[in-house]
Order: structure tokens, then C-alpha cells, then sequence
């Protein structure tokens, strides 16, 4: 009694046996799926708009961390004196702002009495430059052209002069704007020092201990890189003001003070740029005096630049900054092309914790030996008898070349 392949056909599946997937049905992940994609969409356009509107009180943060981060060695020290946290936080602060009030004091009155000196000495002036111009150009220009030319109300002149003092409201409330935002960074800087071991204890607080043992630690290397950043920046600038200013006084240019200050602090505070405007404003204040002294200016930079970068820079920074110069340089113009100004001054220090904390996530190697990997050896004459003569170099690292 064969049933045929018709029984077969028409018998149901076993009980317990999943039924077949048909077209009709969706994989159960696949909505999860789409629901997942569409949060992360939705948390990205939110994020970047979060970040877009918050940006300048992210950056302030960020540049108050860094300058709390500065500032924490001395507060520690005094801490560890008998110095409440608060009161060594606010004398540091002080200290900090006075400083930049006198720097600022003196810089202002230089620029202001060089103004009025320029504004008394512009009958002079323009005479001198009349006859100058009718030397070298063959013209015949007089003082009633020129007058009619700084009159003119529909003149270049003017004009550049209504323009500019149209803007002088937008240059007040951009003042104003900077003021404000200064002593925004300052009050974030004071509560994240005076408070810093409660900041630190609330952010461990939901972490796990090995994991609080790794925050805390590259906290300390922050501090460490940046405190170290700002005062050996803080020596350098303190000595190359002090050997600018005997050089500007016996040099016999005005306001030495001033001028050394300028030096110090912006060849020292300001990457990659600050060296050739620092040595370049000096120069021109002595150029308007007597062009002998620029050069006697110009000539005393570029002998202790070079003092500095071979002999007082090493020493001081060695422990503090290990940055490649490539590195640091980018650094520069990330910085500045990410957050402006401010970017480009804070950039060393943060590429500096940068590396130091990667460092403590990627394990190093001993380099194998290779005439690419080998330093060439500086040879050197010996003219002493009886000196040691240096090694030869080793054949396997190459010619030229020895084994480090």
C-alpha cells in the first residue's frame, strides 16, 4: 500500500520544529539594528550642534584646566607650608595678575608716548618726507597739496579715518568681550585649583580603582608637563629679559625696560613667531633713533639667540618639554587653526601631555641595528697627545656610522 510521494506532500512538519522562513518575514535584529543607527544619527547632529553653540565655554574650560594645571605646583608648595588651598590659590592668582598688569602698563606707555612723540614730530616729518619724495621721484609736491589731500573729505584718508571710527564700538565691545572672558578663565582656574583634590575625588568616584589609579596618574603627568612648561618658559623669559635690558641700556635705545620685558615674555610665550617679533620691535624702536643701534640691536639678538638655544634651552627644558620640533610646529598650527590665537599658546603644553600619556599606553622597543636607523658620529680633531681616539665605527651599522 504505497501512498505516493502525495502523502509526503501533504504531511505536516514535526511538533517542536521551527516553521520555514518565508519572504514575508523580517530577522528580529534588523529593527534593532535601524533603531540603533537612527540614535546614533540623532546623538551626532545633537553633539555637533551641543558643540557648535558651547564652543567658546568649552574653550575657556579647556584653557582654564591647562592654566590650573600651571598653576597647581605653587599652590601645592604653599599647601604643603601651612597655606590653605583657597588663600594659596588667590595669592597665586594675584601674583599672575599683577604681573600681566605690569607688563601691560609698561608696553601701553611705551606705544602711547611713542604716538605722541610721532604726532609732535609730524610737521618735521612731513617735511623731511615731501622733500624725499620730490628727490627720489622727481615731483613737485607741496605742503598745501598734501594738507588738501589730508582734508579732502572724499579723500583716502578720510575715508580710512570714518571707517575706522565707525568701528570703534564694535573694537569697545570687543574689549570688553576679551575682559570678560579673562576673568571667566581666571574664576574657572581658581575653583579647579582651591578645589582640585574634591574635583578629582568626584570624577574617580565613578570609576573603578584601577582605573581611578590611571586617571590620577596622568593627571599628575599633566600637571607635571604643563607646570614644568610654564616655568622653565617663565626662567628662560626672566633671564633673556634681564641680558636684553643691559644690552638696551648700553646700547642707548629708549625705554629698556619696556622693550626688555617685551622680549622676554613674547619670545617665550609665543610659538614658533614670537622670537623674530619679539627681537623685531626693539629693533625698529632704535631704527627711528639711529640705524647703528638697530644694527647693534639686531646683532646682540641673534648672539644670545643662539647662546640660548645651544646652552641655556637644553638645561632648563630638558626635563620639562621633549617635544620634536616637527611636532611642537604642528602643534602650533593645529592649534591655531582649530581655536585661534589661543590654540597656538596652549598647543605645546597640550601635545606635550599628549605624549607623555600615550607614552603610558604603547610599550617601546629596542631598534634594530641599520645604517637607516644609525646616527652619523660627529668627528672631532684632537689636538691634545695623549687623548683617546674615538671608536671605529662598526661595519654592521654601516659606514660612517657606529652602534648606539
Amino acid at each position: 500500500m504505497d501512498e505516493g510521494p502525495s502523502a509526503s506532500a501533504g504531511s505536516s512538519p514535526p511538533a517542536g520544529a521551527p516553521a520555514p522562513a518565508t519572504r514575508e518575514q523580517m530577522p528580529p535584529w534588523i529593527p534593532r539594528v535601524i533603531l540603533l543607527v537612527v540614535v546614533a544619527i540623532v546623538g551626532l547632529l545633537a553633539g555637533s550642534w551641543l558643540i557648535t553653540r558651547l564652543h567658546d565655554l568649552l574653550l575657556t574650560f579647556v584653557v582654564a584646566l591647562f592654566l590650573s594645571f600651571a598653576l597647581e605646583p605653587a599652590v601645592d608648595s604653599l599647601a604643603r607650608r601651612g597655606w590653605r588651598r583657597g588663600s594659596a590659590t588667590a595669592l597665586v592668582l594675584v601674583v599672575l595678575l599683577g604681573t600681566l598688569l605690569i607688563f601691560f602698563g609698561l608696553i601701553g606707555k611705551l606705544i602711547v608716548d611713542q604716538i605722541t612723540q610721532f604726532i609732535d614730530q609730524a610737521p618735521a616729518k612731513s617735511q623731511n618726507l615731501e622733500h624725499w619724495i620730490n628727490r627720489t621721484f622727481g615731483t613737485h609736491l607741496t605742503n598745501k597739496q598734501i594738507n588738501k589731500e589730508f582734508n579732502d573729505p572724499n579723500g583716502p584718508i578720510r575715508t580710512f579715518a570714518t571707517h575706522l571710527a565707525g568701528n570703534a564700538l564694535g573694537f569697545s565691545l570687543s574689549a570688553l568681550d576679551v575682559i570678560f572672558r579673562f576673568f571667566t578663565i581666571l574664576l574657572f582656574t581658581f575653583y579647579l585649583v582651591a578645589d582640585g583634590p574634591r574635583f578629582r575625588r568626584l570624577i574617580c568616584s565613578f570609576m573603578r580603582p584601577d582605573r581611578q589609579r590611571e586617571v590620577l596618574a596622568n593627571w599628575e603627568v599633566a600637571i607635571q608637563k604643563t607646570g614644568g612648561y610654564l616655568y622653565s618658559r617663565l626662567l628662560l623669559g626672566i633671564i633673556q629679559a634681564v641680558f636684553h635690558y643691559i644690552a638696551f641700556v648700553a646700547i642707548g635705545i629708549p625705554y629698556p625696560l619696556a622693550l626688555a620685558l617685551f622680549v622676554g615674555v613674547v619670545s617665550q610665550f609665543v610659538p614658533v613667531v614670537g622670537t623674530y617679533i619679539a627681537n623685531g620691535f626693539p629693533a625698529l624702536i632704535a631704527l627711528a633713533v639711529d640705524p647703528v643701534k638697530a644694527l647693534w640691536v639686531v646683532g646682540f639678538a641673534i648672539v644670545f639667540q643662539q647662546i640660548e638655544n645651544y646652552f641655556m634651552a637644553p638645561r632648563i627644558t630638558a626635563r620639562t618639554m621633549s617635544l620634536h620640533p616637527a611636532v611642537a610646529f604642528g602643534s602650533v598650527l593645529a592649534g591655531a587653526g582649530l581655536f585661534g590665537a589661543i590654540g597656538a599658546l596652549i598647543a605645546l603644553p597640550v601635545a606635550a601631555v599628549v605624549q607623555a600619556v600615550g607614552s603610558t599606553y604603547f610599550s617601546r622597543h629596542e631598534v634594530v641595528e641599520s645604517h637607516m636607523t644609525a646616527e652619523p658620529v660627529r668627528r672631532h680633531r684632537w689636538f691634545r697627545r695623549g687623548s683617546d681616539p674615538p671608536e671605529e665605527p662598526d661595519e654592521r651599522a654601516g659606514e660612517g656610522y657606529v652602534e648606539q
